[in-house]
């Protein structure tokens, strides 16, 4: 059931919501410092992004960080010794977290202020991608430490970066800059820190000009494909992320 903007706007304790002429501000936190990865974004935001998508008077979304890092930083408590249990929500939380994100039928612009070291691909599944110079991409949370990168990571990094050089990112910890990560077609757009949250609201204004049918049919043609590929990868990838974990935390 759709819930009210004032219901959902204060309902989830990682996201700060602003909304003026139907540009709705998702701003990403934790005790409004930058947002620290853990089971609590990790299970709300999927929800959040729900909420978000019901509500018709969104037309654009501006998805950004809080301080100077998107998201680069990770509670490595959260997860701990694996059990089917477990893993079973986890599975069902990332599954959710990026397909609601996917279902949201507006344009969305992300703003990465930062870093985006972990679950860089939230910002990166938006639309129209603005990186502050001071940004940077890394896939900290995998591979590195004997995670498998298979909660959507597998799907998006080849999308962007072609197979092979994908591969190597993903199996070697590498670190793009913005400017790499602009030449290479990740971001549309870098900026001086500065002027990145008035750029992303110059962005949205120029959005708002079209009728909202052809804003929602536009978002939804745009990522048809990328939900696709989802719906193929994404819950095999989750499964042997699990298998691997189990390994990684074996039960005594």
């Amino acid at each position: 059931m759709q819930t009210s903007f004032d219901e959902y706007s204060t309902a989830y304790r990682h996201v700060r919501m602003q909304r003026e002429a139907g540009v709705l501000e998702l701003r990403l936190h934790s005790d409004d410092g930058p947002l620290v990865w853990g089971s609590g974004p990790h299970t709300e935001l999927g929800h959040c992004f729900a909420d978000v998508g019901s509500d018709p008077e969104n037309r654009v979304i501006i998805l950004t960080g809080t301080g100077d890092r998107f998201i680069a930083d990770l509670d490595k408590s959260w997860v701990g010794e694996m059990t089917p249990v477990r893993w079973d929500e986890i599975y069902r939380n990332g599954k959710r977290l990026l397909m609601n994100l996917l279902d949201i039928e507006v344009p969305m612009i992300a703003a990465l202020n930062g870093p985006a070291t972990v679950h860089a691909e939230l910002g990166l599944l938006c639309d129209v991608v603005l990186a502050s110079d001071t940004t940077s991409f890394k896939d900290a949370p995998h591979f590195r430490f004997g995670t498998v990168p298979g909660d959507g990571v597998h799907v998006i990094w080849p999308l962007l970066l072609g197979m092979n050089r994908a591969r190597h990112f993903l199996l070697t910890g590498r670190k793009l800059s913005a400017q790499e990560a602009h030449d290479l077609g990740v971001v549309a757009e870098v900026l001086p820190a500065g002027q990145l949250m008035s750029r992303a609201h110059e962005v949205a204004t120029d959005l708002l000009r079209q009728p909202d049918i052809t804003l929602r049919y536009t978002r939804v043609a745009m990522t048809q494909q990328i939900k696709r590929l989802m719906l193929d990868h994404l819950g095999y990838g989750l499964a042997l992320e699990g298998l691997g974990a189990v390994n990684h935390w074996p039960s005594e």
